[in-house]
């Protein structure tokens, strides 16, 4: 795994729901430049593991270490202002506005008390061209008439703009087709490539073993490993999901 130093590292992290010990003692690490996916079975805890990296439901117990030093993430509020951009399935988009005013939606850019269109537009433009987006032919399209890989794309290049450090992305390809989740895939490798930390979370390991470097394997609440993809194998990985057993050898 490589050397750099982690943006992000949970050691023996725990959330319980009432009785439910949803989250048993999980570490994770996302590092800068790679894209780390999380993968386990429905109810393994990905969504709660996620949800308390965003401040959502914070953590009952463990270790939050943000670019090496302790913090506390209590609400979004708190991991926004680290720098943790989460996309949720839902991408959370208006179909009656256009994708720039989607990209600001509630942060708007203000100019003597009204909002700065011209500002907003271009700073949109230069976020999607960074990205090297191309499949919008106009920043000023309204939502409603975007193919779902587009409006996939306007939700991440939302989440980029507010200079992030760490990008989540909630099963991103998921009601995509192949065209179109090729598309999120290129992006998704672009994100970690401009030195992001990404963390795809997701069902489909075709897309896990094409774009990430690292897969972290939950099963149960637990975290089963966390090693990179080079070193292990479709099975392998398929074997720790269901069972939350990998062959010795594979972890790093």
């Amino acid at each position: 795994m490589s050397s750099e130093e982690p943006l992000l590292e949970l050691r023996g992290v725990h959330k319980t729901f009432g009785a439910v010990h949803v989250l048993r003692g999980v570490d994770l690490t996302v590092r800068p430049g790679r894209v780390t996916a999380l993968v386990g079975d429905n109810g393994a805890g990905k969504s709660t593991l996620i949800k308390g990296i965003a401040g959502i439901h914070p953590f009952d117990d463990g270790d939050y270490t943000f670019e090496g030093s302790a913090v506390h993430v209590k609400s979004p509020r708190d991991s926004n202002g680290l720098g943790i951009e989460v996309v949720y399935q839902d991408l959370a988009l208006c179909d009656n506005l256009d994708v720039v005013h989607n990209m600001y939606l509630g942060r708007e850019i203000t100019k003597n008390g009204f909002v700065d269109e011209d500002a907003m537009e271009a700073k949109a433009r230069e976020t999607l061209d960074g990205l090297s987006v191309r499949t919008l032919k106009s920043v000023r399209t309204r939502v409603a008439s975007l193919s779902g890989g587009q409006r996939q794309t306007v939700a991440i290049a939302r989440a980029v703009l507010w200079n992030s450090k760490i990008v989540i992305l909630d099963e991103p390809t998921a009601a995509l087709g192949v065209a179109q989740t090729e598309q999120v895939l290129k992006l998704v490798r672009r994100l970690a490539d401009r030195g992001l930390g990404v963390v795809l979370i997701s069902h489909n390991l075709n897309d896990v073993f094409e774009v990430a470097d690292d897969v972290a394997v939950l099963y149960l609440g637990q975290m089963v490993a966390q090693i990179e993809v080079a070193s292990t194998t479709r099975d392998r990985i398929v074997t720790a999901i269901t069972t939350g057993e990998l062959n010795r050898g594979d972890a790093a």
